[in-house]
């Protein structure tokens, strides 16, 4: 179920890649052929490529596409990769991923509390940039839970299943 969870939100993310560029397509358009310009236009289109990143993280964990120094990996069995996995989850991406949310957490919430909106005239207005900020939680989130998915597998995989 957890897997199903992040395979949902890494394709549902990659819908915002299309949006992403159709953007910055009409951004360009209206820049250079109506020499016009709007600033909530051009910032949408890095906080979309910031939301991509983050939101898709699980699912690049879930496909096994994440970055991993396999010298090693790749010629072990699949008992001692479930090892690997498992001591990689539970000792480098629970710390992370609970460090990262404990860090955002704060962060996230003084943006709601102040009802940011962008320093930029013309910019993102509220509550998009709070909303946006909330993805710095829902990444360790999502990471945290496709762990408990990775975890799961390799203790399935240990116990000869």
């Amino acid at each position: 179920m957890l897997d199903r969870f992040s395979i949902m939100l890494g394709k549902t993310t990659a819908w915002f890649t299309l949006f992403m560029v159709l953007v910055t397509f009409v951004v360009v358009v209206m820049r250079y052929v109506f020499d016009v310009g709007l600033i909530w236009l051009q910032e949408s289109v890095v906080w979309m490529h910031a939301f991509v990143f983050m939101a898709g993280a699980a699912y690049t964990l879930q496909q096994e596409e994440h970055v991993r120094v396999d010298i090693f990996y790749r010629r072990m069995n699949p008992r001692q990769r479930a090892w690997i996995d498992l001591a990689g989850v539970l000792l480098f991406l629970f710390p992370l991923c609970i460090f990262l949310a404990w860090k955002a957490l704060d962060f996230v919430a003084v943006s709601w509390r102040l009802q940011e909106a962008s320093r930029e005239s013309g910019g993102l207005p509220y509550p998009l940039i709070p909303l946006l900020k909330s993805a710095l939680v829902l990444m360790p989130v999502t990471v945290g839970l496709q762990g408990v998915a990775l975890t799961l597998r390799s203790i399935r995989t240990l116990r000869g299943h």
